[in-house]
């Protein structure tokens, strides 16, 4: 059985990339990207029970498209690149796109978000495709929760996969929203699974991204404070780079802890990712109706260097955060995560 290594990797830095720099100084080195809008799940923060209006498939980008999109952000100096959805698995030919996007020079992490549903299937094969590790959605333990969140039942198909990942040594993060009704033993028995594996668990701000007819605020109180009271001290980890999670370690504890306060938004001053949907809109920022469309300027001839012209400028012209872009987008409905790109 092959098992996670830091040499699978065969892609290298580019020096030579042009740095892509934001108005307000902020270097953009992470490229979130969105292969589907397709998912197996229909949790409740994320869209309606009956789904979201699909987008037609010629109106999706083509894994070539893809492709060629991430070597002109590798050349303006993203490194990193993560493959979301929908459910990235939730679309065929998911594997062989991986081995190719790992192997476009510049392009040094490759990561995957995953619900986790189908993923176990595919564990030794991502391996072997180089990529560096997962973020895995998991709300909660208990079964009738599991499938109440999420309208489906499949959480024994999900811990299959994260104890899958763990046996191979894949580097994991569980990603669990925080809703409104989130009881603390909940999170106590989440953070549980960082007692004896070296995973993080990150706490996730619930965000207007349900796709509800309207906008609903939610106050999401200090994560923070509530963890520190249900949990042993935590130790904060200074973050080496960029990062939109806080990171906490316990005592006795093989893995760690961490929030991301995507509502709140007290990150943006560091942010350091850009964001393309499934249809090829380009986002500065998560919170934004989308800065550039990628999809008709590679459909229209464009060459290499004057998408990079567009991405340069469009990147020029960011929100200074979160806040500001939400209130220009002037939405009075929320768009579904699935439809942006977790």
């Amino acid at each position: 059985m092959p098992h996670y290594s830091s040499s699978v990797s065969s892609s290298r830095e580019d020096d030579t990339a042009t740095p892509l720099i934001d108005n307000f100084s902020r270097r953009i080195t992470y490229l979130r990207l969105s292969v589907t809008d397709r998912c197996d799940l229909r949790c409740r923060y994320c869209c309606p029970e009956s789904g979201i209006p699909l987008v037609p498939h010629d109106q999706i980008l083509t894994y070539e498209e893809f492709e060629r999109l991430v070597g002109i952000f590798a050349s303006l100096g993203v490194s990193k690149v993560r493959l979301t959805g929908g459910e990235p698995f939730a679309r065929r030919g998911l594997l062989d796109f991986v081995k190719k996007l790992k192997a476009i020079q510049g392009v040094r992490h490759l990561f995957l978000t995953t619900n986790g549903v189908q993923a176990g299937k595919y564990l030794d094969t991502l391996i072997e495709a180089g990529v560096d590790g997962i973020n895995l959605s998991l709300d909660t333990l208990d079964a009738a929760r599991y499938k109440m969140i999420t309208r489906r039942d499949r959480l024994p198909d999900v811990l299959r996969t994260l104890y899958g990942a763990i046996e191979r040594n894949i580097p994991v993060k569980v990603n669990s929203v925080v809703t409104d009704d989130t009881r603390d033993e909940e999170l106590v028995t989440l953070v549980g699974l960082s007692v004896d594996n070296p995973i993080t668990v990150r706490f996730i701000e619930q965000m207007p991204f349900s796709g509800a007819d309207r906008i609903v605020q939610h106050d999401n109180g200090s994560l923070l404070e509530r963890l520190r009271a249900l949990l042993p001290p935590m130790t904060e980890v200074k973050a080496s780079t960029p990062s939109t999670s806080r990171v906490f370690t316990l005592p006795g504890y093989r893995g760690s802890v961490g929030i991301i306060e995507g509502n709140s938004r007290h990150f943006c001053k560091t942010c350091n990712k850009v964001r393309v949907t499934a249809t090829g809109m380009l986002k500065t920022c998560l919170y934004d109706n989308g800065s550039l469309d990628l999809r008709q300027l590679l459909r229209s001839g464009c060459d290499d260097s004057d998408i990079a012209a567009e991405i340069i400028d469009s990147v020029q012209k960011s929100s200074a955060d979160g806040h500001t872009a939400e209130t220009a987008s002037r939405r009075v409905s929320e768009p579904s995560m699935a439809g942006i790109g977790g």
